[in-house]
This record gives C-alpha cells, structure tokens and sequence, in this order.
C-alpha cells in the first residue's frame, strides 16, 4: 500500500479492508487490520514489529496481566487510546466507516480507508482441534493447528460499508494485496455485494501473490494454500481469486508458471521505499493504467 501511495496520488486511492478479524478484548472493539492500516499510512506504525504503534509502551498490560486478566492479545498503551476512542464512538451509534475517516482524517492520511461492512463479520478457523474464532487461532495459538476450512460468520446479511461500492465501480484500477487470499482477502470478498462488484468490473483486476518462491514472509498463506488448494505456486493463488482478476503479479523465484490469467514477474520482496515502489508499478503496468 504504502508503495503503491508513492505512485499515484494518495486521494485517489481507496483501501477496503478486512473486518473477519475483529474481535472484542476487555470490552473494547478491535480492528487489527483496519488500525494497521491506519497506523502504517499515517506515519505511526511500528516498522520493526510489523504491527501496533512505534514507541509503545505495556504498562496497562502487565498491570492487567498482574490482576489476573488475560493478555495473550496484547494491547499497548497507545494502542489502547484509539481503541477507547473507538468504543466511545461505537456506543454513541457511530458506524465503523464513520469512525476510521475521522480517524484517518485527525493522523492525515489522504487515501479513504473504508472497512468491508459495518456489520458485524468474523472469521473462524476449522482445525483438527475444532473450531476457533481468527484470533484465538493466530495470536493465542500462533497458528499452529493446520487449517482444514474458513467460515465467515454473518457474511449471509452483511452489506458493504458506505462507500465500498462506488469506490469500486468509479475504480480505474482494483489491486488485491499480497495478503493471505483466505483470511486477509477471505472476509472482504464475502461480502456478497464486494465480490459481484469485483466480478462484474468494468476494469482491469491484479492480484499479488503473498508468496515468494512457494513460501510465505510471514503467516501461514503457504500453509494454508498448499492444504486448501493443493499447492503453493501462482497458479494455486489464481484459483483463490477465479472470475475475480485479469493479471497475477508474483515472484520470479516462483519460475515461469502458465496461468489462465495474464502472469507478470518481478521481485516481490518488500524491504525498503524502493522495492515497495517497484511492485506497485508492476501492477500498475500490468493493467496499463497511465500515471
């Protein structure tokens, strides 16, 4: 994302992010893939970690740890500021949309970040230990137990926050991130609405693909690829997106792969300003959309 702000103008681009992982810890609603979102975009994001604020500091933690609490999801002390803001919000009837834009707006940040729905959406995981919510699975168990199938309680009825939709059909260009296609990308494209919309696109549609050489960086996508779709190739990545893109950026340590979609190879590998920058102009060119 950050790379692909470094190419086009940030106030044109719109990021609908994924809500299957929310979940509620000591009473506050959290949104980990919304707040990285915000905290990455708006400058305030720990680099080294990957997650949360920089400049942390755990001291509500390990007094709620000290008093008997459970803090396997760890909340920092400026985490937890936004989280109580949030909660506040929430209470006072605000919807989620409503409430990341005015965050967004109070950190700066110029591109929209819209959360898939405001209704309530969660991820759970089938394992061979039973069934688990997302977070429990990731975090608690620091997804251990193979995954042998994702359920998205409430997609049935859930509708896309305002918003979604026209972002998506005044899009000049849709880019699905190099995320974990089943429980990043998963819970957006359930929303029945989101998908048809991508379905039935007016403009080109490019994925890339989260892994490198048939590995993931980070997280359990190779895992839960080769398990679910039987491999962990580009082609694999395609079969989680069908009917839903037009090109495939992937890795060129993943070879030459023939694909029903229209391959683009190049280094994949984020680890600075430049490399990020070189893959969002590869999926750019790839749908040949002027800058």
């Amino acid at each position: 994302m950050q790379g692909l702000l470094d190419v086009v103008e940030p106030s044109g681009v719109t990021v609908v992010g994924n809500v299957g992982d929310d979940l509620e810890v000591a009473g506050l609603h959290v949104s980990p893939d919304l707040d990285t979102l915000l905290y990455t975009l708006g400058g305030v994001g720990d680099e080294e970690r990957g997650w949360g604020r920089a400049g942390e500091t755990w001291n509500a933690r390990d007094v709620a740890a000290e008093l008997g609490a459970e803090t396997w999801f760890q909340l920092g002390d400026r985490d937890l500021g936004l989280h109580l803001a949030r909660a506040e919000a929430l209470q006072r009837g605000e919807p989620l949309s409503a409430v990341i834009a005015r965050f967004a707006d109070a950190l700066g940040i110029a591109a929209g970040i819209l959360p898939a729905t405001d209704d309530r959406l969660r991820t759970w995981v089938e394992t061979a230990d039973g069934e688990l919510p997302f977070q429990e699975w990731f975090v608690r168990l620091r997804h251990e137990p193979d995954v042998l199938g994702v359920r998205f309680e409430g997609a049935e009825t859930a509708l896309p926050a305002p918003g979604v939709l026209e972002a998506l059909t005044e899009a000049e260009l849709i880019v699905i991130a190099p995320s974990n296609p089943f429980v990043s990308i998963g819970p957006v494209l359930a929303v029945r609405e989101i998908r048809d919309a991508i379905t039935n696109r007016r403009v080109p549609s490019v994925a890339i693909s989260p892994l490198i050489g048939g590995k993931a960086v980070k997280g359990p996508a190779d895992r839960m690829l080769s398990r679910l779709k039987g491999g962990t190739g580009p082609f694999q990545v395609t079969q989680c997106y069908l009917d839903l893109i037009d090109a495939l950026v992937y890795d060129e340590a993943d070879g030459e792969v023939e694909l029903d979609v229209r391959p683009i190879v190049t280094r994949t590998l984020m680890t600075d300003a430049a490399s990020r920058r070189r893959l969002a102009e590869a999926a750019l060119e790839a749908a040949a959309v002027p800058r």
